[in-house]
Formats: C-alpha cells, sequence, structure tokens
C-alpha cells in the first residue's frame, strides 16, 4: 500500500512538473489556430499532401547514448552463496531476489509437478518455528513479502522490506530457506491447487496451442514440455518434498541480489549473519537435459468444437541466445512478426484481412533452444488460407534482402525499447545475476545492443536462409477441423491431436 501511494504521489508531481514546464506554452501556442501560416486571402494555408511524408523521411535522431550500467559488487559468502549487492537510495526499502541451481527439468517424469510444489509449500507451509500464517502475520505487520517459487531450470526467492526491517525480513528469508516445515495442510492445499489448474488447462484455446506446440517442437516426453496429470500430483508426498529440498537447496548452489537503502558493507554484514548457519554441501548435479530436434513439416489439428475461429501456431526450434547469430535472428523477427510493423501484420492482417492477430518470435533461452513461432487467430472460412500466407511470407525471408527502410525501422524499435532493460536498479541486478546464473558474461546485454546496431540487409537474409525452414515448418491448428476454407490436409498429412485429460484415480 505504501508503495502504491507513493508511485501515485510521484506520477502526480511528474505530470505537474511537464505542464508547468517552459515548453508548455511554445507547444500549445504552435498548434494554435491563431499561429498557422495563411493564405493571402487569409485562409489557412493548405500543405501538399506529401509533405507529411517527406518531413517525416527527412527527421533526424541522435544516436542511443552508451548505456550506464552502475557498478555491481560481487562478492562469495564463506559458506559459498555468491552476492550481488547495488546501493539504491531513491526510497527506505530493501529488496532481495535468489537463484538456486534447481529446477522442474530434474524432476522424476511419475512425479511431474514435484518442483513447483516444493517452491509453494516452502513458503505457505512455514518453518520450523512458524506456521506460514503465522509468517504472513508477521509480514503484513510490516508491510514486507517473502516469497519462493521453483520454475524450469532455477529455484528462487524474493523479500521485500521497509529498510529498518530489513533484519526481521532476512531473519525470516533465511529461515524459509533453510528450515521449511512442509506442513501436511500446506501440501493438500496445494495439490488442490495443481489439481485445479489440471481440469481447467483446456479452457482457453490459446494456451492449447501454446502447450501443444512445446510438445510437437520439443516431444510430449520433455522436461521443456511435459505436462503434470492427477497422477503424478497424487504420487507426490510429503517425504519427497523434504528429498527435493535436501538435495538442491544449498547456500554454495545459491545467487543473492540485494539492492536497495543501506550502505553496502553493513547488508553484507547483516546476510552473513542471516546464513551463517547454512553449511555447503558438494552436491553433484545432473547435467542440463539435451534438445534433440529434426526438422520436419507436420500438420496437426487439435478439435475445439465450441469454437468459432481457427488459432493457428507454426514454426520449429529456435536457438540458443548465445548463437552467433542471435543479433541478427532478432533482428530479421523483428522484421518477420514483431509488431505492428512486421511483415506479417501488414500482409498477412492489413493487406489481405486474413488475421485478429498475427505475429511471432524466434525464441532463444539460456541454456537450451527456445521455440521460433509464428501465430495467428483467425476465422474458421480463412485459416488455410492465413497458414499459406503466413508460410510464404516465411519463404520469403529466405530468398531477398530487405528494405533499407524496414531494417531501419527493426533495429530503431528493437534499440529504442533497449532503455526498458534499465528502467530499475532491480532489473539491473536482477539480469546481471542472471547472466552469471547461466554463465554469460555480464556485459551480454551492452554487447546486444552493439552488435544489433552492426546488423546489416546481407546479415538478415544470411540467417534467414541458415536459421529458417519453410518447408519444414510444423502447423498446429486449434479449431473445429471440418469447418476449414479448405481441406487442412491441403497443408500435408493431418494428425489430431487428442488433449483430453486422463482422469482422475477414484
Amino acid at each position: 500500500m505504501k508503495n502504491t501511494m507513493t508511485a501515485k504521489i510521484a506520477l502526480v508531481l511528474i505530470s505537474v512538473a511537464v505542464l508547468a514546464g517552459p515548453g508548455f506554452g511554445k507547444a500549445t501556442q504552435s498548434v494554435s489556430r491563431a499561429s498557422r501560416p495563411r493564405s493571402e486571402g487569409g485562409t489557412p494555408a493548405t500543405q501538399n499532401a506529401q509533405e507529411p511524408a517527406r518531413a517525416y523521411q527527412q527527421l533526424k535522431y541522435p544516436k542511443l547514448a552508451d548505456l550506464q550500467v552502475p557498478a555491481v559488487q560481487r562478492l562469495t559468502l564463506p559458506n559459498g552463496m555468491q552476492l550481488f549487492v547495488l546501493e539504491d537510495p531513491e526510497l527506505p526499502l530493501v529488496h532481495v531476489s535468489a537463484l538456486i541451481r534447481t529446477g522442474s527439468i530434474y524432476e522424476p517424469a511419475d512425479k511431474i509437478g514435484l518442483a513447483d510444489l516444493t517452491g509453494t509449500v516452502m513458503r505457505t507451509g512455514g518453518t520450523t518455528t512458524k506456521t506460514g500464517d503465522q509468517i504472513d502475520e508477521q509480514l503484513e505487520q510490516i508491510a514486507a513479502s517473502v516469497e519462493t517459487y521453483i520454475g524450469d531450470s532455477s529455484g528462487g526467492a524474493s523479500m521485500s522490506v521497509l529498510k529498518e526491517d530489513v533484519d526481521t525480513g532476512l531473519a525470516i528469508l533465511a529461515e524459509v530457506l533453510m528450515h521449511p516445515a512442509f506442513r501436511q495442510d500446506k501440501i493438500d492445499l496445494a495439490k488442490i491447487s495443481a489439481r485445479s489448474a489440471i481440469a481447467r488447462r483446456n479452457d482457453v484455446p490459446g494456451r492449447i496451442a501454446m502447450r501443444e506446440y512445446a510438445k510437437l517442437i520439443y516431444g510430449a516426453d520433455s522436461v521443456y514440455a511435459r505436462q503434470a496429470e492427477y497422477a503424478t500430483i497424487d504420487s507426490i508426498t510429503r517425504d519427497d518434498l523434504v528429498a527435493f529440498h535436501r538435495r538442491y537447496f544449498h547456500p554454495n548452489h545459491t545467487m543473492l541480489a540485494v539492492w536497495g537503502d543501506f550502505q553496502a558493507s553493513q547488508i553484507i554484514a547483516k546476510i552473513k549473519e542471516a546464513f551463517k548457519d547454512w553449511p555447503k554441501a558438494e552436491v553433484e548435479l545432473p547435467p542440463v537435459p539435451k534438445v534433440t530436434y529434426e526438422f520436419r513439416p507436420t500438420v496437426n489439428a487439435v478439435r475445439k468444437d465450441d469454437m468459432n475461429q481457427g488459432i493457428i501456431r507454426l514454426g520449429h526450434l529456435g536457438c540458443l541466445m548465445n548463437d552467433p547469430d542471435y543479433h541478427a535472428l532478432m533482428v530479421m523477427n523483428q522484421i518477420l512478426g514483431g509488431g505492428f510493423t512486421s511483415r506479417l501484420f501488414k500482409n498477412v492482417r492489413s493487406r489481405q484481412g486474413l488475421a485478429y492477430s498475427v505475429g511471432g518470435a524466434y525464441g532463444a533461452d539460456y541454456d537450451h533452444p527456445g521455440l521460433f513461432a509464428l501465430s495467428c487467430q483467425t476465422k474458421l472460412k480463412s485459416t488455410v488460407h492465413a497458414t499459406e500466407a503466413i508460410l510464404a511470407e516465411v519463404k520469403k525471408m529466405t530468398q531477398e534482402q530487405v528494405t533499407d527502410e524496414e531494417l531501419a525501422l527493426a533495429k530503431d524499435s528493437y534499440l529504442n525499447s533497449f532503455v526498458f532493460n534499465f528502467a530499475s536498479k532491480g532489473q539491473i541486478i536482477n539480469r546481471l545475476m542472471t547472466y552469471a546464473y547461466y554463465g554469460y558474461p555480464a556485459d551480454f546485454l551492452q554487447k546486444t545492443k552493439e552488435n544489433v546496431e552492426k546488423v546489416t540487409k546481407a546479415d538478415v537474409l544470411r540467417v534467414g536462409k541458415a536459421h529458417l525452414r519453410p518447408d519444414k515448418m510444423q502447423i498446429l491448428v486449434v479449431g473445429r477441423p471440418d469447418e476449414l476454407d479448405k481441406p487442412l490436409s491441403t497443408l500435408g498429412e493431418v494428425k489430431t491431436i487428442d488433449v483430453t485429460i486422463p482422469a482422475p484415480k477414484p
């Protein structure tokens, strides 16, 4: 509540400052009726219809300023925990964000959902000295938060607290990470939530398309695409959660970023004290699972009879973020499907009128290839036509160079939004910690900006030819396949995907 009120006050003050600035009166006057040029007859002079276009093309913009990244102090505590520290006295707050080397990629295939349950109940289940409800009450009294989670390839925790209560916040965070109690009633509650999510997973067509497309690319049994079922949730016991935590949660597998209103030396001492009883452990982690992929064309359908639209998703495997072609691929992606100025938007939606929405991304991830996925939402009677139009645009990217205007607009769009990667000290320090977690250089983001600026039309065509497979795209359509504009088999042999949810055991 305090943070929200502070933000509102700041917004009002900024608005007043802008309106009261010296340019306000001038800007208003410049567009007033009295200041418009008039012809000899006393009427406002009309401009040539092409003048606005020429004026737009003649606009010159200064080169983007070099990124100024504040210095982040890095150190390792005696127990092996890595710290990232950044002073930020703007508000009287202290924030902590942690990354723990774990993830759902390490859970057994017959217990899918274990990592997520562990990350949830670590916090809701309380600690050996306090229940989760007691922790909630204590945090509410000081307007603070402590949360935990486990994702695909990392676990995490966070803390936000007023600086005067930092000792209390750190004590709670440390106890949650070191001594979770995994109380059975909170495990049962988390299981109910997981079962509810399973029951509702076919309610939203777009989510069906995303989920089933990931299975097509990675494989249904891949750790990057598999899903929890009633049976896997039911098989998880409290002992499983305890064992998962015991195996992966150790200080030498943990990175901690802290930023806020403090002196670095003092906060380091406080963190060292809070986690002094957390001993390091030598644990041999399994290797990160690899992705194997065979480029091949497929056509797939998911029947959903309560839809009067078609949802299309097509593409193939993407790349890693450390791929040498990553920067050129990002520019290519911006031209092909990245927003209102992309070829897909202009040609498939605006000119041909085949889509309500269309776009996509050449995906890249830190430790495994992302997904190249183009998506479209259209009428059932336009579905195959829209798919063919998208395929034509992909093929075109491999055959001829983009225009100078397309290249400049794509690079400007990418680079002009770049500043939002540095909008806050929290974004900066968390990004640096994430790069360290996945083994990327600390200046990866700055190098991305520099390399995007260097991309040429020849680079875009080269990576298009090297990375796009328009003749080996996997196509997925969610809707009513028998009511399309043309048979879906026009695109190839059709495989029907069954998304029926296996019933729970009685």
